[in-house]
């Protein structure tokens, strides 16, 4: 956040996490994995960078909590990156499902 208020962050499925304090993962990791899934995206990478591990520790044992997210790993050198973040598969949001009222048999 700014002198001016909080940025605001496209919601495009890569989460870049660079810019951010370290305090600010933890609410922004799940608000965006929620903004996501309301999008119906369910394939987001987390970009955490290499440094000393820290923010990917933090990254990863919030996924490892998650309900609903799927997997995640490293991203893959092969793939074109460098290990500096991780991809995520979540489930996609659940929808309220309409609840019947029991039905009792006669006496």
């Amino acid at each position: 956040m700014d002198e001016n208020g909080p940025i605001e962050q496209p919601i495009d499925g890569v989460l870049d996490l660079h810019t951010f304090q370290p305090r600010e993962v933890k609410d922004l990791v799940q608000d965006y994995l929620a903004a996501c899934q309301s999008g119906a995206s369910l394939q987001v990478r987390i970009i955490h960078g290499k440094g000393i591990g820290n923010l990917r520790r933090t990254v990863h044992a919030l996924l490892a909590k998650h309900p609903e997210v799927v997997s995640y790993a490293l991203d893959h050198p092969q793939f074109g990156a460098g290990a500096d973040g991780c991809d995520v598969e979540a489930e996609a949001v659940a929808r309220p499902t309409r609840k019947w009222p029991a039905l009792r048999r006669g006496p």
